[in-house]
């Protein structure tokens, strides 16, 4: 399951994915290590790297929709997406993050009906162009209620633009930064488009100390003809969320590609150094932290590959994906905090020195769970869809890996972004029939404890009110969901018994952990109290399964990778 770069073709992957992996990997490792982290330390904006991107096409290939391009090889496919994605977090998040932003920024345009700006960022592309996506302000951040930015209606046909926006990566150089706002006279949304080099662009400066230019800019009576706005009104507004929707689900990806790097370097350094005259992974607490990490790493980028299958089927009528989504955003960034932790207490001092790859994803593992919404934001948006999830389940007819080659015309077609309460899933209990391993059966009984205590000890309105004890409610849940997608992946990937039993080892701790902390909550009723106590069980060990996993799966990556110096 692990992204090995000296083995970066797959046979899952069709040629034109593989040429472009290959190329990307051959790009990191000419540059090496040492390249890699003086230009992280020394902040080097990644002129390079995007001459790399021009040259062969990469972005262009990758992100412009079929029905706009000449090239047979250019789609919007988010299995290529997805991969690219876990390439660029592997050697380092700045790189990642100029593909993002473009992902962003892009999105706008390709959702509006303005077939002009269509063809202006295809061509752009094809250039070489990155993209910006102006959303954020400094006084609001996202809340997008609160936007300052403003349209207003010129003499001459067409409109001036003035407001700030901060936050905005590639706003540098972006030739096309999709900018949000609305209409001063009627205070109707809009999205339009400006040039970050126009000169009533004003690029006040760079908001972060990193490679990217993370900008805060002003438009200053910025001309804008009618042509380039892209959206009005519940168009401009659904633009935004459903671009947010397409994008933040990148961010799980950029921290399976960090913590499978870290992993690599942590596993060497350990299995090569002798303290007390053994070698550091003879020590029994160091191999059961690998071995945690190692389950933890397997299953986010299962639950990740999962969730890409619901994006690629979703339609009108099947939009589970907005649940899986978000905790892609959010489960599988704070999992990859979990993993670096863990890796670090075994690495330890290691972790701070300057040449290793790990003190740049110590760094960065942090920013992924804050990013395009934070952890809060998203546990609150996947709670409304709790009820649905367990008392009023649907039929839908399996799904498969979805792993065609084919443009994901959807995603850019996702229509309002209202009635979320009212999307319905498949019954989470069929991942888990037939599936006879004891902590597969501790978690489903753990879960089926959460259900009743849902049903007969519901939380009351105040309770709903409470944000501390809504996210409580909302832990358990996202595990829930987590290992559902995790078992059907586990299938579809044939993975092997010993691991499987093992992901659900950390699953039914956690699920006790955090049943705890809702027993603990201030508000907890009696009754809750009483569920919780019964959603608290222990793993069940098997020293057998626990040594197979140690030797067949993680001390087995030893040496396997290491970045070229």
């Amino acid at each position: 399951m692990l992204l090995n770069s000296r083995h970066i073709a797959s046979s899952r992957y069709d040629s034109s994915l593989n040429n472009i992996l290959q190329k990307t990997v051959d790009y990191f490792e000419a540059r090496g290590k040492r390249k890699l982290k003086a230009d992280d330390h020394t902040r080097v904006w990644y002129s390079d790297f995007l001459e790399f991107i021009a040259r062969e096409r990469i972005f262009a290939t990758l992100l412009t929709p079929a029905p706009l391009s000449d090239d047979p090889e250019a789609r919007w496919d988010t299995w290529r997406i997805c991969a690219f994605n876990e390439v660029l977090g592997f050697y380092g998040l700045a790189y990642w993050y100029t593909w993002q932003v473009t992902i962003l920024g892009l999105g706008p345009i390709w959702m509006s009906d303005n077939a002009a700006m269509h063809a202006r960022a295809a061509r752009l592309l094809r250039e070489g162009a990155v993209f910006a996506f102006g959303l954020s302000e400094r006084a609001h951040g996202a809340d997008i209620y609160a936007t300052e930015m403003s349209l207003t209606p010129h003499g001459d046909g067409g409109y001036r633009a003035d407001g700030e926006k901060y936050y905005i990566g590639n706003a540098n150089i972006a030739p096309m930064v999709s900018t949000f706002g609305k209409m001063s006279d009627s205070g109707e949304y809009v999205f339009f488009v400006a040039d970050s080099q126009h000169p009533n662009f004003d690029l006040i400066g760079n908001v972060t100390a990193s490679q990217n230019y993370v900008a805060h800019f002003a438009l200053r009576d910025y001309p804008i003809a009618e042509g380039e706005i892209l959206s009005r009104g519940q168009a401009a507004w659904d633009a935004a969320l459903n671009t947010v929707n397409v994008g933040k689900y990148n961010l799980g990806w950029a921290s399976i590609g960090i913590c499978t790097h870290a992993f690599y370097e942590a596993i060497n350094h350990a299995g090569n150094r002798r303290l007390y005259n053994m070698y550091v992974t003879d020590f029994p607490h160091v191999r059961q932290m690998f071995v945690d990490a190692y389950a933890r790493l397997v299953a986010m980028k299962l639950f990740a590959l999962r969730a890409a299958d619901y994006m690629r089927a979703a339609s009108p009528d099947d939009r589970r994906y907005l649940l899986y989504n978000p905790m892609v955003k959010m489960k599988v960034t704070t999992e990859g905090e979990k993993v670096i932790n863990l890796l670090w207490d075994v690495i330890a001092a290691k972790g701070f020195e300057a040449d290793t790859y790990f003190e740049m994803a110590a760094r960065d593992i942090r920013a992924l769970p804050k990013l395009e919404g934070t952890v809060h934001v998203n546990i609150a948006l996947i709670a409304k869809f709790m009820a649905n999830y367990f008392f009023n389940p649907r039929d839908y007819p399996p799904l498969p890996r979805q792993d065609a080659p084919r443009n994901d015309d959807f995603l850019f077609n996702q229509g309002p972004t209202r009635g979320l309460g009212k999307i319905r899933f498949h019954d989470y209990n069929k991942a888990f029939k037939g599936v006879e391993f004891p902590n597969v059966q501790i978690f489903h009984e753990q879960v089926e404890a959460f259900k009743a205590m849902l049903a007969m000890a519901t939380p009351d309105e105040t309770q709903r009110r409470d944000v501390d004890f809504l996210l409580a409610v909302g832990e358990l849940f996202a595990l829930v969901v987590y290992a559902q997608l995790i078992l059907e992946n586990a299938r579809i990937y044939a993975l092997e018994d010993d691991l499987i039993d093992h992901i659900f080892d950390f699953l039914v701790r956690d699920f006790s952990a955090q049943a705890l902390n809702l027993y603990g909550k201030p508000s907890s009723t009696p009754a809750q109290m009483d569920c919780c106590q019964r959603m608290i069980r222990k793993a069940a060990h098997d020293p057998a399964r626990y040594a197979r996993v140690w030797q067949e799966h993680v001390y087995a990556r030893k040496d396997a990778y290491e970045m070229r110096s």
